[in-house]
């Protein structure tokens, strides 16, 4: 079993920068690829950006291309997710998701393939 908890969101004004840490339980975190995901009002669980368990395979959303980066560091059991340049679309509750697996999924952009979650992070971009 492996517990997910994020950290880092707040309220930032639009064009301004944001690290999201997600922090994950359990000796075998080198072993998970990880993901992030959000939330809008109203809206459905998306996909933003994945990382495999060494970091050298790197997926993106094409909405946060050139703006999001996805790093780890699997001695501290921590992945992270640097946004910058956000902005008013940026606004969701994000969500660290783990795969029991190394590879990232073939399916990642789909919330049902990853295995496990976070409690999410607020962000709240000010236009």
């Amino acid at each position: 079993q492996v517990q997910l908890v994020e950290s880092g969101g707040g309220l930032v004004q639009a064009g301004g920068s944001l690290r999201l840490s997600c922090a994950a339980s359990g000796r075998t975190f080198g072993g998970y690829a990880m993901g992030w995901f959000r939330q809008a009002p109203g809206k459905e669980r998306e996909f933003v950006i994945a990382i495999n368990w060494s970091g050298s395979n790197t997926y993106y959303a094409d909405s946060v291309k050139g703006r999001f980066t996805i790093s780890r560091n699997n001695a501290k059991n921590t992945v992270y997710l640097e946004m910058n340049s956000l902005n008013a679309e940026d606004t969701a509750v994000y969500y660290c998701a783990a795969d029991r697996y190394p590879a990232v999924p073939n399916n990642y952009p789909i919330p049902g393939t990853w295995d496990y979650w976070g409690q999410g992070t607020q962000v709240t971009v000010s236009s």
